[in-house]
């Protein structure tokens, strides 16, 4: 059993947020749902490369780019459709166990903060629209560090912000490699397994895995 972390930071995308109602907006536009996987695969591979070799972009930029080219040869109107699909982020919700496992974990004395290689602002609304906003004292994204997660500096760039050191946080997160990238740079890694899908042998194991959020912040609680 993993002691409580004095320091909470989660990932947004998928973790705290359910996508699932960006592949309407794929079929709205004349795009197989099915497609949104690889889009959003391919937006985190551009982000990740730019890191790689020392560049930096904001997501929404990479994200419409791929998504304009998904659209070549399919119509005229790119722009209009990539405007239709992005503003689906606006309307995104939080899973459902979100609110009860995030009230748990700062009732119990842990500090909240998100950490998201998205935009900070769009993570403020969508914390406010659910009555999260004021539970979670920071919300942070890449833009400080400009560096995308994985990268060390994006973690470094949270647990400075959090005034504590690496091993008093961690990273919740449901992508493998967000819990790899954070526990090399000595966070602690709690994956959440939604999908019950095995961990890849190739990274790091995480040091707390959990089907959800309220399993882990029972978890924590228990410890």
């Amino acid at each position: 059993m993993i002691q409580r972390p004095r320091v909470v930071i989660f990932d947004v995308n998928e973790t705290l947020t359910d996508m699932e109602p960006l592949r309407a907006r794929f079929e709205d536009v004349g795009l197989s749902g099915e497609l949104m996987d690889t889009w959003f695969a391919s937006v985190l591979r551009d982000g990740f490369a730019l890191a790689a070799a020392g560049g930096y972009a904001e997501f929404a930029a990479i994200a419409a780019d791929v998504l304009r080219g998904l659209f070549t040869g399919r119509r005229s109107d790119a722009d209009e459709a990539v405007g239709h699909v992005l503003r689906a982020f606006t309307e995104l919700r939080v899973h459902p166990d979100v609110p009860g496992g995030m009230r748990m974990l700062r009732e119990s004395g842990a500090r909240l903060f998100t950490m998201t290689n998205g935009a900070a602002a769009m993570t403020e609304r969508i914390l406010a629209r659910e009555g999260l906003l004021d539970l979670v004292e920071a919300r942070l994204d890449v833009s400080g560090p400009r560096v995308w997660k994985p990268g060390r500096a994006a973690y470094d760039y949270a647990v400075d912000r959090a005034g504590v050191r690496p091993g008093e946080a961690a990273l919740v997160a449901v992508h493998p490699w967000d819990i790899d990238g954070a526990q090399r740079a000595g966070l602690v890694g709690a994956w959440l397994n939604r999908r019950g899908a095995p961990y890849p042998s190739v990274m790091s194991t995480p040091r707390v895995t959990a089907p959800d959020l309220t399993a882990l912040a029972a978890q924590w609680q228990a410890g």
